[in-house]
């Protein structure tokens, strides 16, 4: 084994010249791993490649390691110089085994940034190293970054002006967000309550896939087996309470809206009848995709599914708790805030909603009848039929909720859900004031 300074160097050159081969002879590797291996048994390579899966002997761990770090340090501080293709090999190789070593990362930051490397290169490398370090908060960090560049570039107006690659950059953009999806999944499965995977995957919801309905609610759809089968990972049904809050918003966001083109349609009835109807079909279309009353009930039954099945997962009951005071605010949203403030002030009425649930109530109804008698007179439109449906019906009364904790208290035997289910309708008591 080596033991001298010159043995160690040959033997790490010839380690990270065996890795970047390895990338080379097969770029589709999708994990890598420590192979336990205590000594140096045969004289061969300690990188071993089988399929797509590429491993590393741990006796060279120890050499390798160090070497590689303290010569990147040696670079930073200008007391060793490195060109281009060794910084890559040698960040590569330090990341692979310690992704949590931040001056790695920046040096490949400056080595995007000057047209060195190929940012696509650094999300594969992430995507390797969180096989191993699923937890890992520097690789997320420096994956968001990259995301980034790549989102600038996407904006850029010559990507757009060159023939017919104006869609290019959007379809870009669908491809970056389901690999960014499957990293996630592939993450969180990885490492129970993996909070940086999750809140990356809110990240990506909102700067990449900017919170559109249809990535909302198949993301609603996909996560729904993963956190059928993961009953106690908390970060897993915080992200469906991100997801069930955004499409609550989005509702809120388009019924002002619409209600406040009826009020400018009114008041201005020379409008061209081109662009009503053009905004008719457009919120006709935005109501087939969303059915918010449909995704509400769709969770309380799998909720009430999953407390059923696994008894005892203090998860599932504040998951409950959190869904049914999303659902109560949605409930007295006024959907009519429109028409005395700007649709901005949307995220506002949403925090003030628990103000009077019985005014909150009578208000919506009176102004709803209201404007209906208004609207008879020219007809009855697509938006006043959606303003008469746009309140979420309310399908989770606090009876169901009394009888369904009634219900666990004197079937189940479980210490555990007893506790949990006593402590819910305690909740519910203080909550509802009844």
């Amino acid at each position: 084994m080596a033991e001298s300074p010159e043995e160690v160097a040959v033997l790490v050159q010839r380690v990270v010249k065996d890795i970047r081969n390895a990338f080379q002879r097969n770029p589709h590797i999708d994990e890598i791993g420590l192979i336990p291996c205590p000594e140096a048994r045969y004289n061969r390579s300690p990188i071993v490649l089988v399929e797509n899966k590429l491993g590393v002997e741990s006796w060279c761990v120890k050499f390798l390691l160090p070497y590689v770090h303290n010569k990147l340090l040696l670079y930073r501080q200008r007391k060793q110089w490195l060109n281009k293709d060794e910084l890559i090999d040698i960040t590569c190789t330090l990341l692979l085994l310690n992704p949590d070593f931040t001056t790695a990362w920046n040096v490949r930051k400056e080595l995007i940034l000057s047209g060195t490397l190929n940012p696509l290169k650094d999300l594969h490398l992430g995507k390797l190293a969180l096989t191993k370090f699923p937890k890992s908060p520097e690789t997320w960090i420096h994956r968001r970054w990259v995301l980034q560049q790549l989102i600038q570039e996407n904006s850029l107006p010559s990507l757009a002006s060159k023939g017919n690659l104006g869609a290019a950059p959007m379809e870009r953009i669908h491809r970056l967000v389901q690999e960014e999806m499957n990293v996630c999944s592939e993450a969180a499965g990885r490492y129970p309550s993996n909070y940086n995977a999750w809140s990356h995957r809110i990240w990506v919801l909102q700067h990449l896939a900017k919170l559109t309905v249809k990535v909302l609610l198949d993301e609603l759809s996909s996560t729904k087996y993963w956190v059928s089968m993961h009953v106690s990972d908390h970060s897993g049904f915080h992200y469906r309470q991100f997801l069930l809050n955004s499409l609550i918003r989005r509702t809120v966001t388009d019924n002002n809206i619409l209600v406040q083109n009826q009020v400018v349609n009114e008041q201005n009835p020379s409008l061209q009848k081109g662009e009503e109807s053009a905004g008719t079909e457009a919120a006709c279309a935005e109501e087939q995709s969303l059915d918010l009353p449909c995704c509400l009930d769709e969770e309380m039954e799998l909720c009430t599914e999953l407390i059923d099945n696994y008894p005892g997962h203090e998860t599932l009951w504040c998951h409950r708790c959190v869904f049914y005071l999303q659902q109560h605010l949605s409930n007295k949203l006024p959907v009519l805030s429109a028409v005395v403030s700007s649709v901005d002030s949307s995220d506002e009425t949403l925090n003030n909603s628990h103000h009077g649930p019985a005014t909150s109530h009578m208000a919506q109804a009176m102004d709803v009848d209201g404007l209906n008698e208004s609207s008879s007179k020219q007809g009855y439109t697509q938006e006043t039929k959606r303003l008469k449906r746009a309140p979420v019906q309310d399908s989770l009364g606090p009876e169901m909720e009394y009888r369904f904790v009634d219900k666990v208290l004197t079937t189940c035997r479980d210490v555990d859900q007893v506790r949990f289910a006593t402590a819910y309708r305690k909740w519910l008591v203080t909550f509802l004031g009844q």
